[in-house]
């Protein structure tokens, strides 16, 4: 019986407990931060500024959790599907232009450009575009399963190839972002799987991905350089400027050992690890907390994992379901990613940990996906337990979800 009921609330709890160990970890590793930009760059950061940072980006993202889950049913967000996909690919080619230009509304980083600049606010349309590319796919499979059009080329591939190939474009190339563009194939691909696509044509297109990976990082010698040294460390060779990266990253995590320096006595936070608060804050945890910690770290994203799936599994409609494995499959991507590049699995690119690392713009819209995941779990089907008085006060009522009629 579907009606509404509470939340899923291993989500909610992981959300919180994640947001609250990042927040006490950026406020041990802060002022080591903030010493080391002002020594070599002649910034003039306070010891607390990281942490007030962070501080206002959960409160952010608490706020975005709670109106997804609370404030904005779904059904009307799936209204905006288009217009969504739409504004996200035109912020994101309008940066590009801004870059070219040589704007300064345009943030760039190590020549990169990423960031819109307005003053002490900065913006990352790539993380915006992620969330609409999750919304958009879930309502376009949808539809295209409903009418019986999937795996049709006009009807349906068609589209996709120029919306995710646009997507992919203005990310990977134009803003240098393979390890945002790793995100965007993973929530591609994971919708198009739960969306029922021929297994043939499935396999075909995540042939043509790997290709075009295959290619730009062969035409990319940043990327290169990230590969070779990933080999290198591998294979054990003598280190050089472009191991540094992942060979603090593993000391880190070693001295870690079973438990942990403790907070605030990491020494790689000093300005040995390079991007400590952003992609490489899962190495300075194992510093700090140990193995015990990064396991502890590794179950709460596990358990949150596992429980968008069951949302998925037993959510009646459609749409609902894709929209869910979207944003299962984009959290996935980032953590596994992350984990596996600070351990020295797969080449260092940049992903940050979700709900972990510093930063506004992915905190905030990941939060809101999951809190999208957290109200769809308030409809899920589920068995009417026999001393349940099913004409309470409460009364049964039909899910939104399993009531609505789609309009073809």
């Amino acid at each position: 019986m579907n009606r509404k009921h509470k939340s899923d609330l291993v989500i909610l709890f992981s959300t919180l407990g994640l947001m609250a160990v990042g927040l006490i970890i950026i406020y041990a590793i802060g002022p080591m931060r903030a010493n080391v930009l002002n020594s070599t760059y002649g910034t003039d950061y306070g010891s607390n500024d990281f942490f007030f940072g962070q501080l206002r980006s959960v409160i952010l993202s608490l706020v975005a959790f709670f109106v997804a889950f609370k404030l904005i049913p779904y059904k009307y967000i799936r209204k905006y599907a288009k217009a969504l996909i739409i504004f996200a690919i035109f912020l994101s080619a309008l940066l590009w232009i801004l870059a070219m230009s040589g704007s300064s509304l345009a943030k760039c980083e190590l020549g990169e450009c990423r960031w819109y600049n307005f003053g002490p606010v900065s913006f990352q349309p790539a993380e915006f575009l992620k969330l609409a590319l999750v919304i958009y796919l879930a309502d376009f499979l949808a539809r295209k399963k409903e009418e019986g059009k999937i795996g049709k080329f006009q009807d349906f591939w068609l589209p996709i190839l120029i919306v995710c190939g646009l997507s992919l474009f203005l990310v990977v190339i134009a803003q240098g972002d393979l390890g945002t563009g790793v995100a965007l194939i993973s929530i591609i691909f994971g919708t198009l799987l739960i969306a029922g696509v021929p297994a043939k044509q499935y396999l075909i297109m995540l042939a043509l991905v790997l290709v075009v990976a295959v290619g730009a990082v062969a035409t990319s010698s940043h990327r290169k350089e990230r590969v070779d040294a990933w080999i290198a460390t591998l294979s054990g060779s003598e280190s050089t400027d472009s191991t540094y990266h992942i060979e603090n990253a593993m000391l880190a995590i070693g001295t870690g050992g079973f438990f942990g320096v403790g907070i605030g006595n990491s020494v790689q936070a000093t300005g040995y690890l390079p991007e400590s608060i952003n992609d490489s804050v899962f190495a300075i945890m194992g510093e700090t907390f140990g193995f015990v910690g990064l396991f502890a770290i590794i179950a709460v994203f596990g358990a949150m994992l596992i429980h968008m799936l069951k949302v998925a599994d037993t959510t009646p409609g459609q749409e609902e379901r894709i929209m869910v494995i979207g944003v299962f499959s984009w959290t996935l991507a980032q953590v596994v990613v992350n984990i596996m590049a600070m351990t020295s699995l797969v080449p260092v690119t940049g992903i940050t940990l979700p709900l972990l690392s510093y930063g506004g713009t992915s905190m905030v819209f990941i939060a809101f996906a999951i809190g999208l995941v957290s109200q769809v779990s308030c409809y899920t089907s589920r068995e009417v337990k026999k001393n349940e008085n099913i004409s309470s006060g409460r009364g049964v009522r039909r899910s939104y979800h399993s009531s609505r009629r789609r309009n073809s």
